[in-house]
């Protein structure tokens, strides 16, 4: 344990961030599963209205600094790759 009042409140905040970073990833994850499952089951009009709304989520991540910068556009080039083949 910190004895320290500058170590005490960077403990604080430290766990503040966690929890913003935490709910910030898993509501990346659910915007990206959405896209997925729509692939899944071939539905191009869903998996592209899926891939609009996960790619600016995904995007705010970065600007947050909660996903790097090349994570983030990987993931969005690889999910737009895929819903693309369905049209094929």
């Amino acid at each position: 344990m910190p004895n320290i009042a500058s170590a005490k409140k960077r403990v604080r905040t430290a766990a503040k961030k966690t929890a913003i970073n935490h709910s910030r990833k898993t509501r990346i994850r659910g915007f990206v599963r959405k896209v997925e499952e729509a692939i899944a089951a071939g539905d191009q009009k869903a998996a592209l209205a899926a891939l609009k709304a996960a790619e600016p989520e995904i995007m705010r991540g970065v600007a947050k600094g909660t996903v790097h910068k090349n994570t983030g556009s990987r993931k969005v080039s690889r999910l737009t790759k895929r819903v693309a083949k369905l049209n094929k």
